[in-house]
């Protein structure tokens, strides 16, 4: 489902948009709003686990599998 929503951007802002367009690195203004809205929310939850990590460390309870696996599997064929 798509929501239409109403947007100020500057005008250099909007100059991009359309010149990406026009070279065909996007079918659409709205693909690369999208893009660049999507590639953010993936950058804050990055930052949110990072912050998860910060707090309780790296450690979880699949260590000691990591661990045997390390010594244990062959990726020879």
């Amino acid at each position: 489902m798509t929501t239409q929503i109403a947007v100020r951007l500057p005008d250099e802002v909007v100059g991009f948009l359309d010149r990406s367009v026009a070279a065909g690195l996007v079918s659409s203004r709205a693909a690369l709003v999208t893009q660049a809205v999507e590639r953010e929310m993936r950058r804050q939850a990055a930052l949110a686990d990072v912050d998860v990590l910060r707090k309780q460390g790296p450690a979880d309870d699949l260590d000691g599998l990591v661990a045997w696996t390390v010594g244990h599997a062959s990726l020879e064929g």
